[in-house]
Order: structure tokens, then sequence, then C-alpha cells
């Protein structure tokens, strides 16, 4: 064994992804867009809920412990609601993986989205990637200097304006705002602040593909999600090898029938290819005579690749299938006067029969097939039973625990009392008198703890605890019992909503 010390950690090599217009890249632009206008103004948005509820949108208040989504409340005995949403998300995730591949990471993932941001800033400042590339193998100089703090600057402006926009989502935003500016706020949101300006100023601006390949769990599970069905990013090698340069005349039917391998690669492979180098050219070579194939190794795919991999490599697990290098290679292939598609989304499953000279399979039978449906009947299932729990839940909540401890109390009279703890929600947005009483009386008798049955006052959208007493006299039924069966009914005397609960009665048996 070699005594030559070995690291097993390889220093990061910097990306420098090159400007590339076409479809995939105006789509990606157009979701950025959205999604960050999304984030940055939803926290302004403002609901009226009446005078005594917050008017912001979506707040999560911690104080309160409430949820508000628009016309929506959540309370925190509803956090099924919240797993729900869980459980739709995850569902959702599976359906597009498995029908679109890995569409989540290429074009809606925050890290995918805040990278792009910070390329474009990138792009402004140093210009496009062999600018960049000679800015970074420069020595450090007064010009070095300017062009890098210029970035970082704008970079942490804008890591800063989204840890800022995020403390908005808990808090009342022009009250925050106003304290912010006025250095009022609480240290909580000076803290939240700092660490999520720190991360997003670290993984967008240093880490980048770094975060997908090591940090993020995605990929593996994406991995075992997607099979030989499924449409992803890949490169059609029967059309394009063997490689060369400059323009290429038109591949025989000798060349297309060198076998389907799309790329020749296992299906993950452990690490992109950062020099942006052709690892498969020695496994391309032909003779002289070979026919020439459509790519011209231009490695234009490659340089357009925010995680620096070579598509035609295979597939691997840190493509993201943003589709950039789609809109490269076509640019390439328009240029050339080829066909388009040589690399495109498709199906692994139709490549023997491209390579044979068929047409693949139209895209919807890749998307509408039997495990995708499961998945959307999954989603769905789940967004109705949502909808539904949210329709059907009542204005007027009662709960019920009796005082254990002692289960009764005998009287002096004779009679047995029972104690119960009843906690009532008010969900109106305006105050409510609750009245309460004894579904099936009998002789039994309810009592309010400091109040009279008909006068319990509940504050708009809150709740309140109280203690009732429950009285058996001397000789009924429940007293004499060992137990016995009782409802205590709340109703709102304004809307008449009404809350029962049953419960037993502990009487004094022999």
């Amino acid at each position: 064994m070699s005594t030559e010390d070995t690291s097993l950690y390889a220093a990061r090599e910097p990306i420098f992804p090159r400007r590339v217009s076409g479809a995939f890249r105006r789509l990606k632009w157009q979701i950025m867009a959205v999604t960050l206008a999304i984030y940055y103004v939803t926290p302004w948005l403002r609901w009226d809920r009446g005078p005594a509820l917050p008017d912001q949108a979506v707040l999560v208040d911690l104080a309160h412990r409430r949820f508000y989504f628009f016309w929506i409340e959540i309370w925190p005995h509803e956090f099924y609601f919240v797993a729900g949403l869980l459980i739709m998300a995850g569902v959702g995730l599976f359906l597009f993986t498995a029908a679109l591949g890995r569409v989540w990471c290429g074009y809606a993932c925050p890290q995918t989205v805040w990278t792009d941001l910070f390329l474009l800033v990138e792009r402004w400042v140093e210009g496009d990637r062999n600018a960049r590339l000679r800015l970074h193998r420069a020595p450090w100089s007064a010009r070095k200097w300017r062009l890098r703090l210029s970035k970082w600057a704008l970079w942490l402006a804008i890591a800063l304006a989204t840890g800022g926009a995020w403390v908005f989502y808990f808090a009342d935003a022009p009250g925050l705002a106003r304290d912010l500016l006025t250095l009022e706020a609480p240290p909580v949101a000076w803290a939240s602040i700092g660490v999520l300006t720190f991360t997003t100023f670290t993984f967008g601006g240093f880490m980048r593909e770094q975060v997908c390949i090591y940090m993020c769990p995605w990929p593996r599970i994406q991995g075992a999600m997607m099979d030989d069905g499924t449409l992803t990013v890949a490169y059609r090698d029967w059309r394009g090898e063997p490689r060369g340069r400059g323009l290429k005349r038109q591949a025989t039917p000798a060349t297309r029938a060198a076998g389907p391998r799309i790329g020749g690669r296992s299906p993950l492979l452990p690490m992109p290819n950062r020099d942006g180098a052709t690892r498969a050219a020695a496994a391309h070579d032909t003779p002289p005579e070979a026919p020439a194939g459509d790519c011209i190794d231009c490695n234009a795919c490659v340089n357009v690749c925010p995680m620096g991999i070579d598509i035609r490599d295979g597939q691997q697990m840190a493509c993201i299938t943003c589709a950039l290098c789609i809109d490269a290679c076509d640019e390439v292939m328009a240029r050339i006067d080829r066909p388009r598609g040589l690399i495109d989304y498709l199906a692994l499953e139709d490549a023997p029969r491209e390579a044979a000279g068929g047409a693949p399979r139209p895209a919807w039978q890749h998307v509408l097939r039997a495990r995708n449906l499961v998945y959307f009947a999954l989603w769905l299932a789940c967004g109705l039973a949502l909808i539904a729990a949210l329709m059907l839940r009542p204005t007027l909540e009662l709960t019920v625990a009796p005082v254990r401890n002692p289960s009764f109390i005998t009287l002096s009279d004779g009679s047995i009392r029972n104690a119960y703890d009843l906690r009532l929600r008010n969900r109106e947005g305006v105050p409510s008198a609750i009245a309460l009483s004894l579904s099936d009386p009998g002789a039994l008798a309810l009592e309010v703890e400091g109040a009279e049955p008909g006068a319990v006052a509940i504050r708009a959208d809150s709740q309140r605890l109280i203690r009732v007493y429950v009285t058996a006299p001397p000789g009924a039924p429940a007293a004499s019992a060992d137990r016995s069966a009782l409802s205590i009914e709340a109703r709102d005397v304004e809307t008449g909503a009404t809350a029962r609960v049953a419960t037993t009665f502990n009487g004094d048996a022999p």
C-alpha cells in the first residue's frame, strides 16, 4: 500500500455555465419570475377577516397558534390539514418524477431558482462563460476585486431580501418592516434573517451544484422512481455517434443501427463531469471511413450545464433535467442544418424503436401510464378528503374532560357531584354567547363555575376553558349507579350552532 497521503475530498471546481436561449430557457425564466413573485409578494397581501382577526392573507401566527391562508384558518389541533398538504406534496413529486423525471429539481426547486438568479447577476457583472473563466484564472488585481465585490454585494442584497421576506410570513408584514427599519424588531427576527441570509448567500453563490449532489436526498429517491418509461433528458447516441469536428453529413442507417445506448453509461453515475471533457471519446473511436453522426463534439451541451456534466455520458445522478442542453444542442443543429432533437426529452424504452428508424410513442402514453394514474388518484383522493374535512368542520367545537381526582363528591345533602373541564372553541369572527345544557338531564342539574349556563361568552376566533358541575340528587338512578351515560351540549345563542359530547357520570355505587 502506498504511504503517499491521499485526500478523501476533492475541492470544488467552479462551473461557469454559458448563456443559452431557447424554449426551455424561456420557460425557466418564466417559472423563476412567478415563484419569486409569489415568495416576495405573498406576505403583503391583505384579507379582511373582521376587526378581531389579522388581515394578512398568509400568516403563521405562532403567538396565537394559528395558521391563516386567505379564508382558511388552521388551529393547532387541526394539524392533520398540514400533514395532508405534505402528503399531497410528496405524492405530487412522485407523480411528476415518474412521468417527467426531475422537473421539480430543474425548474421549481428553491435551490435551482435562487442559483439561476445568482448566475444572472454573475453574468451581468463579470460577463459570459469565457469572460468568467478568464477572470477566475487571472491573478488578483484591482479589477478582479472590483468585479468580485460588486457581485458579492448584489448576492448579499438578494440573500438579505430572501431572509427578510421569510420572517414576514410569521408576523404582520407592515408592522415588522417598520420595526426592522427602526431597529425595534425582536431578536428572533434578526436571528432568522441572519441565518437565512447566510444560507442563501452560501448555497446559491458558492455551493450551487454541491447542494444538489451531496446535501439533498431527492436525487437518490428520484433515481429509484424513474424507469424506462419516464420522459427525461437524454442523448440520442445512435444518431449522434461517431462524433467529429466540423459540419457533418447525414448519418447512414448503418450508423444508426449501432444500437441504443442513450450515452452508453449506467443509469446513475456517482459524480458529474466537471471539466467539460468528453470522457466517452475513447469509447467512440471509429475508423476514419466510418459514417459520421450528427454530433460535432462542440461541447455546447456541456458548457451550458449548471451541474457541469456531459449528458452524452448517459443518465447521471447530478443531472437535474433543466433541459438547457436541449436548447444548446438545438441551436447547433439548426446552424449546421441538421434535425433538432439530438438531445431531447425521451423515454429509454423508445430507444430501440427509434434506433431502428421507427417513431417513438406519443408523450401522453408515457405520462398516462398505470403507475402515474395511481399516483394521481391518490393525490386527488387526499385533496378531496381535505376539502371535505374543511367544509364540514363546525364553527363551534366542544371538548369535555371529566375531573378524575376525585371522580365524584358527596355533598352534605347526599347529592353526588361530578366536575368536568370544558373547552369551547368559537371559529366565528364575532363574539358568541354559548348556552350549556344536558342533552337528556332527567334528574341531573348542570352548573357553570362562575357563570350562568346561558351567559358563557367567548371572544371572536378564540377558545375558553371552563369548569362545570353536574349534580344528581339523593335517590336519583345516576347517584346510586356506578356509571351513567351523559351528554353535554353547547349551543350558540345567536347562530344556533350546536356541539354535543358524550361522557359519563360517576355515582356512589355500593
